[in-house]
């Protein structure tokens, strides 16, 4: 037997990969090709879907400001995802759709009666109870389309599965009870199928796992599970050493180390989510991203062993960030008690560090604003200290950098901050066009 098969797979199919009725037909083919025995494959929502369910509690809160009837609004607002879903159904299983229609139905029916009985004010937690659902009935419409066309599987609520505290939008994993879930799936050998993003905490409320975290979801399965692989499908070629969308002439990376992999993702390469790789790195679990399109393509593969194959600069840039250049207000020096104080202070914000540097009495760092903490956060650093805020700029990383790398900094932006290691190249820009 081929030593990949000793233990289960984890397949990871994202919302690109199940993005309508032909791509989820897709999804059979590559595990008939691949084989589903001993597989554990963990779905996304479809398509677009997580953003559409954030405009939908988003319109539920202003539903609530403007005292409208929440249930109108949410009903109104969740249409179009009701309507995705339906007319999915419609074109995989035609008039034998009953089953699904009616397990669709339900979680639809689900999420308004959440809405009605909710007395919670707490945005995260809302946020958890209502987005969770895009996983929900995408793994529901695939496990049954699967199931038709002849590949056997069992559908798993991963909430069951998956532990966490109640840190919603962000939760922590609680790996023990997570493990102990878990240990009775191992010996399943039909095709497990079951949702990535989610969790649930001690008292089984939805929670998520970050943005973009159903790769930490495969990560965390295949760990509990003791896997013998985790492949992420996509729809690129593997693992590029720059996004085609912002840099040209790209070139695919054939193997990556976990160490090297947990730098990129730190610095915010969008293929492999930061939280992934720590799991699979602790037992030497390896990692494909594999295209779901070409089949015969090798892929990226991280494991252990070389950096960089080829060994090639790595570029990443983050857009959006916001830039602080901070002074004491009396000209004194910057010291420990200050910086204590500051990053306490971009926890509470939840503000993500991405770049620091210090002078005697001044100190730049460039945040990334994701949980929009930063006009909180102002008024508070401006009690104590002059605050330069630059919000809008990008922060260019360029791993393994060699002295043509800057040339792929637009001419048009404006470099604010420029810092090196022997390894790292980082670059905060201000686009002139802004200002």
């Amino acid at each position: 037997i081929n030593a990949e098969y000793m233990g289960k797979r984890v397949f990871k199919f994202g919302g690109a990969s199940v993005k309508d009725a032909q791509s989820i037909a897709n999804v059979a083919h590559v595990l008939k090709t691949e084989g589903h025995q001993d597989v554990c494959m963990v779905v996304s929502a479809m398509g677009k879907t997580t953003n559409v369910m954030e405009v939908v509690v988003a319109d539920y809160f202003k539903a609530k400001t403007d005292n409208k009837d929440v249930v109108e609004v949410v009903n109104q607002s969740i249409a179009p995802v009701v309507d995705f879903h339906r007319a999915i159904i419609d074109e995989l299983f035609g008039d034998r759709a009953d089953q699904v229609r009616v397990d669709i139905e339900r979680m639809f029916d689900e999420i308004v009666g959440f809405i009605t009985w909710n007395k919670s004010l707490n945005k995260s937690f809302i946020y958890d109870q209502i987005v969770g659902y895009g996983e929900l009935l995408s793994t529901r419409i695939i496990s049954a389309y699967l199931a038709e066309v002849g590949v056997d599987n069992t559908w798993y609520d991963v909430r069951t599965l998956i532990k966490t505290d109640d840190s919603y939008r962000d939760a922590t994993v609680n790996w023990e009870a997570t493990a102990e879930k878990v240990s009775s799936l191992k010996e399943a050998k039909e095709l497990m199928v079951t949702q990535g993003f989610l969790g649930s905490d001690t008292n089984n409320f939805t929670t998520t796992l970050g943005r973009e975290g159903s790769d930490y979801t495969a990560a965390i399965l295949a760990y509990a599970l003791e896997a013998s692989s985790v492949s992420i499908w996509k729809d690129v070629p593997g693992v590029l050493n720059a996004d085609p969308r912002y840099f040209t002439d790209t070139q695919l990376l054939h193997q990556i180390s976990y160490r090297e992999a947990i730098e990129l993702a730190f610095y915010g390469a969008s293929v492999i989510h930061p939280k992934t790789l720590q799991p699979l790195q602790r037992r030497a679990i390896p990692l494909h991203v594999r295209s779901f399109i070409d089949l015969s393509a090798k892929g990226t593969t991280v494991t252990g062993g070389a950096a960089l194959v080829p060994q090639v600069p790595c570029f990443i840039v983050k857009k959006n960030q916001v830039l602080l250049e901070l002074a004491t207000q009396d000209f004194s020096f910057m010291v420990e008690q200050h910086f204590g104080k500051l990053f306490n202070l971009f926890a509470k914000y939840r503000l993500k560090v991405d770049l620091i540097q210090n002078s005697a009495i001044s100190f730049k760092v460039c945040l990334d604003n994701r949980f929009e903490g930063i006009d909180g956060l102002l008024p508070e650093l401006e009690a104590e200290f002059k605050v330069n805020c630059h919000k809008g700029v990008s922060l260019y990383t360029i791993r393994h950098f060699d002295e043509n790398s800057l040339n792929v900094i637009p001419r048009d932006e404006r470099i604010l901050v420029e810092q090196r290691t022997d390894q790292t190249l980082q670059v905060v820009t201000y686009s002139e066009e802004k200002s």
